[in-house]
């Protein structure tokens, strides 16, 4: 009987050690598959643009790049991101193992199908891609609502507005009403994204500021705060069409939006950042976030700028920067390492940097469309290649304290 339960032992240990390790926690898989899928989904469309590749995917190759950016890309982070942040929220164990590869793999179904759609129903296409988010929703109110954490349960509601825009979008392409419905979808799912980055870079931006320069937190001021979150609240409003107003009021709303933002950026004190990459990257990101939401207003008054030149702005400068920055943080930390980047990964905020500007200046600069989306799409290739070369070792392995995930 002792040889055994010794027996048992040795073999229950030998499966807990060769358990993988990129099944330890969302942000493993999303954050590796989610960058790999951007740069892919990226040099395929661009590729179809100046037709060196022919691709024919579902809802056309405009619908599926905003569509798969937007639903394939960021949903991944932001849900990887969430679903990680809730086990150190709720100190209760989340999504992992055989739940978690059943959900990633759900992902990337809707990644392959939307790709390929000629095999299966436009129907089950659509099923395919909606339940990801819902599915991720269930697993991340389960921890907060058993702990009754009700602050953390606003994400319940902008995960599921986000699925309302992935409805409408193929709404749009199934009822040929992309004029109608494809702008405003897609503007309200980046609102939506902004508005969670706002939230969020508000909870931990100044104390990654503080943690990392060795300086006092800077204190919060209520009432910028909160009238902040309540112009992104409705920028979202009026980018769903729900809110009729003119022009000039609608930027007006985005431009004192931006300002607000910008405010709250300058006060998180870039300046002592400087030497810790991790931090200013992340400031960077919010200053671009803040400086797109005055162009988009400037979009509206017919002042030069275009709704995709201010649109961009937002999604490669400020989403896409914070995200690469924010993820090679998150990524060090649940794998107990030092929270310190090599050159590869400053090389990579500076490229997403490059990029944001090629795309918002580019179309000033240099006369050839091709060759701007061509030199942006260079850039963030780079950037998020560095970040897969670096962190594909980190995040494929255990952790490195000997910790559970």
């Amino acid at each position: 009987m002792n040889k055994r339960i010794i027996l048992g032992q040795i073999v229950s240990s030998h499966i807990q050690q060769d358990r993988w390790p990129i099944f330890e926690l969302a942000f493993r898989p999303f954050f590796l598959l989610g960058t790999f899928f951007s740069i892919v989904s990226l040099v395929l469309w661009v590729g179809s643009v100046i037709g060196s590749v022919d691709i024919n995917p579902y809802g056309g190759g405009y619908w599926w790049h905003i569509h798969e950016m937007l639903f394939g890309f960021v949903a991944a982070i932001i849900v990887g991101f969430l679903l990680t942040a809730v086990q150190t929220w709720t100190q209760i164990p989340s999504i992992k193992n055989g739940a978690l590869a059943i959900l990633v793999l759900l992902w990337a179904t809707a990644r392959v199908v939307l790709l390929f759609p000629s095999s299966i129903p436009e129907s089950l296409i659509v099923l395919i891609d909606l339940l990801f988010l819902p599915v991720a929703c269930g697993f991340l109110a389960y921890p907060i609502i058993k702990v009754k954490m009700w602050r953390n349960l606003l994400f319940i509601p902008l995960l599921l507005a986000m699925m309302s825009c992935n409805a409408a979008l193929h709404y749009a392409f199934l009822t040929a009403q992309e004029y109608e419905y494809l702008g405003p979808a897609a503007d309200t799912m980046i609102m939506l994204v902004t508005l969670i980055i706002a939230v969020m870079g508000g909870r931990v931006f100044p104390m990654f500021t503080a943690n990392g320069t060795q300086t006092s937190r800077v204190a919060d001021i209520p009432w910028l705060e909160k009238l902040s979150m309540v112009l992104l609240i409705a920028a979202v409003l009026i980018s769903a069409n729900t809110i009729n107003l003119s022009d000039k009021v609608v930027a007006g709303i985005f431009i004192f939006t931006g300002l607000c933002h910008f405010i709250r950026a300058f006060r998180w004190r870039i300046w002592v950042t400087f030497k810790t990459p991790l931090v200013w990257s992340l400031h960077l990101s919010y200053w671009g976030l803040s400086l797109a939401l005055i162009l988009k207003g400037l979009a509206y008054i017919n002042t030069g700028i275009t709704h995709s030149i201010a649109t961009h702005a937002l999604t490669v400068g400020g989403i896409g920067t914070v995200i690469l920055s924010m993820i090679s943080r998150v990524s060090l930390g649940h794998t107990g390492r030092v929270l310190r980047v090599n050159w590869l990964i400053h090389g990579a905020f500076i490229l997403i940097i490059l990029a944001a500007l090629m795309r918002v200046i580019g179309p000033f600069i240099i006369n050839s469309y091709q060759t701007t989306l061509l030199l942006t799409t260079l850039f963030w290739v780079l950037a998020y290649g560095l970040f897969l070369i670096v962190y594909i070792p980190i995040l494929s392995r255990p952790r490195v304290d000997g910790m559970r995930s």
